[in-house]
């Protein structure tokens, strides 16, 4: 079925805008005719943040922005879902054109900055789906976290997380905090020391808050790849004291490799992704790896369009990975590869789960040349 519904639909994606081509996606998952997920392998199953997920790989934030599809992807063969990123108020985002593809690198720019409907918009969808039988926030038919982020304009940046915490609590499997996207002027200063113990010191104490009705929520922190090994140290020494469930390594960069070869679309201002973030991004994945010592897992975005690239991201540190751009270029049937990969992966060497891979090579990718450098 996947198949089928690749062969159709690739030809005329590819031949769009990015922005719109993205749009025609999602109006098509809605209405696809899709069978529910194939029942996996159960060494691929794993068990962090309280959360049982079916397989480790998941749908990074960006795609499902508004939570329009999050269930067609579940059944697609996801084990779990991140949608957004949500904001308070709606927001039309950055002006167009703000999303390019790098053809020739496998990798995307972005600037959208944030363009979502809002939060009574996705409120209402997430509440049906909790509503709905054998589903909730995290319930049988997979898990659906949520993305969360401050709007441009808003006076008090940390008061928009807190806001949405208390909001989405009761109807999300888990929520991201998002302070690493470069599309918001000012976001990533809340990574500095003091801005982000003060961000998560609320933060939790809002989950702790309603937790009484809405039960315990995750809370996970999104950082950037491009931040320096100092600002490293004081992000996961405050994630570990304000005691987070986990951190997402990572978003988007601003660096640009100096071996792309789409040197004129890679002049665009905006978060690069894909195949060029690959080596950044699993390398600040296995740099926090080591300074988390085991407190909470990580989950390890950035560059994976293979199941070697997803290998990597395990055993660099990740107990979960997350997809989005590999699939633009790679296509659905990329789900499926990596798992199958995971599982050869596991029998090779006699492994009974992935755990038994999180962070076995970490220590190396630490003692290597730092990526890009000469």
């Amino acid at each position: 079925m996947i198949g089928f519904f690749e062969r159709l639909t690739w030809p005329l994606l590819h031949a769009l805008d990015p922005e719109d081509a993205h749009a025609l996606a999602i109006s098509m998952l809605k209405f696809a005719p899709l069978p529910p997920a194939a029942r996996g392998d159960k060494r691929l199953t794993v068990r962090a943040f309280g959360l049982n997920f079916p397989n480790p790989v998941g749908m990074a934030a960006g795609f499902d922005k508004n939570a329009e599809v999050p269930d067609a992807l579940l059944r697609l063969g996801f084990g779990f879902v991140e949608v957004g990123t949500i904001t308070p108020l709606p927001q039309a985002g950055n002006p167009r054109p703000r999303l390019f593809r790098l053809d020739a690198d496998e990798g995307v720019i972005n600037r959208l900055g944030f363009n979502s409907q809002g939060a009574d918009a996705v409120l209402k969808r997430l509440a049906a789906r909790a509503r709905a039988p054998a589903r909730g926030a995290g319930g049988a038919e997979g898990i659906v976290g949520i993305n969360v982020g401050a709007n441009k304009d808003a006076f008090d940046r940390v008061a928009d997380y807190v806001r949405l915490i208390e909001r989405f609590a009761a109807v999300a499997s888990y929520v991201t905090i998002n302070i690493s996207s470069p599309n918001t002027p000012g976001l990533r200063d809340l990574q500095q020391a003091k801005a982000l113990d003060d961000l998560l010191a609320r933060v939790i104490d809002a989950r702790e808050r309603v937790a009484q009705h809405a039960g315990p929520t995750p809370v996970l922190l999104k950082i950037a790849p491009d931040l320096s090994l100092d600002v490293l140290d004081d992000v996961v020494n405050i994630a570990r004291s304000r005691r987070v469930d986990g951190m997402i390594v990572g978003n988007t960069t601003l660096a640009r490799p100096a071996a792309l070869r789409d040197a004129v679309t890679a002049q665009e201002a905006g978060g690069l992704s894909g195949r060029p973030l690959l080596p950044l991004a699993t390398r600040i994945l296995a740099e926090s790896y080591v300074r988390v010592e085991g407190v909470f897992p990580l989950v390890g975005v950035g560059g994976i369009d293979s199941g070697a690239a997803a290998l990597a991201k395990f055993r660099a540190g990740a107990s979960l990975v997350q997809l989005y751009s590999g699939l633009v270029f790679r296509g659905l049937s990329l789900v499926a590869e990596i798992k199958a990969a995971l599982v050869a992966a596991l029998a090779r060497a006699r492994l009974d789960s992935l755990g038994e891979l999180v962070g076995a090579d970490a220590a190396a990718v630490t003692s290597e040349p730092w990526p890009g450098s000469t």
